[in-house]
């Protein structure tokens, strides 16, 4: 197969933009258990949501792997994966992400090969170099491996020969396989906060990822680092970039009311931050919380970099955001406290973005 017929099989990775929207628009999604809540429930939540997004017009539908984190549910992604799309019809699964220094790459080829064969031509694969958790939990994930700056390159590579089954003879590998391994394969994705993940990615001709919600700093300068970078590949013939982007929008209020919401996540962050992992506050207790100033600085430097408020304000800040840095697509997410809070939300953001309601997701393109 030449190159550019590959690439005409991996159009796959560009998204399609529904309705009158005018980029495609994507979820990336945490199972978030808030306060009051059991990760059960949270589960059942995101099962909804993502048959809601099928029906609203998004385009994907990312999970994230996070460990020790007890208002985070999806420390599996591929489980959670699996389960999405046997609720689900047309939409986009994929990891957003896979840690990949926690995991053998043979187990994530495999892991993603089932998930091709039960869903084929709905997967992607997202890959992450951070752990997603604590430093002891990630020593206990990974059993003592070591660490080393090329680890993450080489780890890649290798989880690409088991995905394409093309280990070169006199590799230690060259005789194994990851089953089940079928004609097609998901797209990998490469996500990250920093310039290391954009530059790898340019050069090795995929497309990228970056958590604007918690590096917005970073994403002018990474997106420009991708795309200088960047090499065409059998997978790609141009650059292809989404930022992931907090948000949230309330049918009234505005954006006092949406701030409110928003602040609950906030207090969670720092929480977190300060090593101090627990449920998503409500917003009452977010409210009442008595930060000093350093904390109370922290908060509104977190929520200056979420898109909010009516769900017209949040399309117009989505819009002004993908103009500004030149995204290929939004991938939204909104980390609130209360399933149906987060629900409505995604909901009124694409209505106002211009998604078309999906009352037929099989004819879908």
């Amino acid at each position: 197969m030449t190159g550019e017929d590959q690439r005409q099989t991996r159009q796959d990775i560009r998204g399609v933009a529904r309705g009158t929207a005018p980029a495609p628009l994507s979820i990336l999604d945490l199972a978030p258990v808030g306060a009051g809540y059991t990760a059960a429930q949270a589960l059942t939540a995101t099962t909804e949501l993502a048959r809601g997004a099928e029906r609203w017009g998004y385009h994907r539908f990312w999970v994230a792997e996070h460990h020790g984190m007890p208002g985070v549910a999806s420390s599996t992604p591929a489980v959670l994966i699996a389960h999405l799309g046997a609720h689900t019809s047309t939409l986009r699964l994929g990891s957003g992400g896979v840690m990949l220094p926690n995991h053998a790459p043979l187990a994530i080829a495999e892991q993603f090969g089932l998930l091709e064969a039960l869903h084929p031509g709905r997967i992607d694969l997202g890959l992450g170099r951070a752990p997603g958790t604590d430093p002891a939990t990630a020593r206990a994930l990974r059993r003592g491996e070591h660490e080393d700056p090329d680890d993450f390159p080489r780890r890649l590579s290798e989880l690409t020969h088991f995905l394409d089954g093309d280990f070169p003879a006199g590799h230690p590998y060259a005789r194994l396989s990851a089953v089940p391994n079928g004609p097609e394969r998901p797209p990998l994705w490469l996500l990250g906060s920093s310039g290391f993940s954009a530059q790898l990615a340019g050069r090795l001709g995929l497309p990228f990822a970056f958590a604007h919600h918690f590096s917005a700093e970073n994403t002018v300068p990474a997106l420009e680092l991708y795309r200088s970078s960047f090499q065409p590949s059998e997978v790609l013939a141009e650059p292809y970039a989404l930022i992931g982007v907090s948000a949230v929008a309330v049918p009234e209020g505005g954006r006092q009311a949406a701030r409110r919401l928003a602040a609950s996540a906030g207090l969670g962050m720092l929480r977190l931050r300060r090593g101090m992992p627990g449920k998503i506050p409500t917003p009452e207790e977010a409210a009442a919380y008595p930060y000093s100033p350093a904390e109370a600085d922290f908060l509104e430097n977190w929520l200056g970099n979420v898109v909010l408020g009516s769900p017209q304000e949040v399309a117009e800040g989505l819009e002004e955001l993908r103009k500004r840095t030149g995204a290929d697509e939004l991938m939204v997410t909104s980390h609130v406290h209360g399933h149906q809070a987060r629900l409505l939300s995604y909901e009124l953001i694409a209505q106002a973005y211009g998604l078309a309601a999906d009352q037929d997701a099989d004819d879908r393109p």
